[in-house]
């Protein structure tokens, strides 16, 4: 799986851009619920959703970024496919729910 971090909008508009299906993950170093999400965050995608690129922004060193997309708790994921936001999810992130709630739109770009 693809995956980068993103400090600056045109980092952020290139990777939506340039990868058809793309995760970018929303966090602080701070959160403890996001060290623990993200490497399960992964390995879901790796093994149902390979094609989804992944890219973690760090909320405290691109606030702006963040603001710029209404990021205003984290966790924050947001899913887009062709360059299109798909949905988000903030907060309490259920994986098997967000497994399902993936499997559709996936299906459509495979």
């Amino acid at each position: 799986m693809n995956t980068e971090d993103i400090i600056s909008t045109e980092e952020f508009d290139n990777f939506i851009k340039t990868n058809e299906a793309a995760v970018v993950y929303f966090s602080t170093q701070e959160c403890n619920v996001c060290k623990i999400l993200k490497p399960k965050l992964i390995e879901l995608l790796e093994n149902k959703f390979p094609l989804f690129s992944f890219a973690y922004i760090d909320c405290n060193n691109a606030k702006e970024l963040a603001a710029q997309n209404s990021v205003f708790s984290v966790p924050t994921i947001i899913f887009y496919m062709q360059g299109k936001e798909l949905f988000r999810k903030s907060r309490n992130i259920n994986l098997t729910e967000l497994e399902n709630e993936l499997e559709r739109p996936y299906s459509f770009i495979v």
